[in-house]
């Protein structure tokens, strides 16, 4: 394996599949046995996971400014924990040992995450999931995420998405779309690329985290990102 530690990176919206909200349970299965693959071949492995196909946010528009922004994304990061439970699940179904951490207490259904616990849960083959997003509004998962790695040590972020990469734009919209197999951080703030949100992207600049954007979504792929093959966007450095 290329990568001893990683920290995967997956949308909330990822697992919806062909649902419009929810969660749908043959691609939260797929997800569970791609992750049990890589750890059986004793890659450590750390998980963060969005909430929008649960929640997907407040609009700051004051037309609709019903729910408070800071309280919109508290009811955000409780939809990560319902997405990261789902997974848990999922995954000691099919007899993969998990610890879920969260940023916001909850005893009853998880750990309070502890850098020191959950590094000590990696090196005993653990898959580490990470729920709550960084605990604080204002933040994304992405940074989440992004910070998390850093926390860890993790070799690489792997952001599993349903494109194959990072593309000059958009590539649903614009055929002529090119992709791109690796570039640097400069470029992607150069050419405006989305990879991440820009205090997430910019945490795995100044801490020298490279990122690996690739699709999840087809089978495979995550076992030949960790052995190296070019199946989506490596940033570098």
């Amino acid at each position: 394996m290329k990568y001893k530690r990683v920290l995967l990176k997956l949308s909330g919206e990822s697992l919806m599949g062909e649902k419009e909200f929810g969660i749908d349970h043959n691609r939260l299965r797929q997800y569970a046995e791609e992750i049990k693959v890589i750890v059986r071949r004793g890659v450590q492995v750390a998980v963060v996971i969005g909430g929008g196909n649960i929640f997907r946010g407040v609009s700051n528009d004051a037309e609709e400014h019903v729910i408070d922004r800071v309280q919109g994304d508290y009811m955000g990061m409780l939809a990560t924990v319902i997405n990261s439970m789902a997974l848990q699940s999922a995954l000691e179904g099919i007899g993969v040992d998990t610890r879920l951490q969260s940023a916001i207490k909850m005893e009853q259904i998880c750990e309070p995450y502890i850098k020191r616990r959950a590094v000590r849960h990696l090196e005993k083959g653990r898959v580490v999931i990470f729920g709550a997003g960084t605990g604080n509004p204002y933040f994304t998962t992405d940074t989440a995420a992004s910070l998390r790695a850093i926390e860890i040590s993790a070799d690489v972020i792997l952001k599993g998405t349903r494109v194959d990469g990072i593309y000059s734009a958009d590539p649903e919209k614009f055929k002529d779309a090119v992709r791109y197999e690796t570039v640097t951080f400069d470029e992607v703030y150069e050419k405006g690329l989305k990879v991440m949100d820009l205090t997430a992207f910019t945490l795995c600049n100044e801490n020298k985290v490279p990122i690996i954007v690739f699709n999840m979504n087809n089978s495979g792929n995550l076992l030949k990102v960790m052995e190296g093959a070019s199946v989506g966007t490596l940033v570098e450095f």
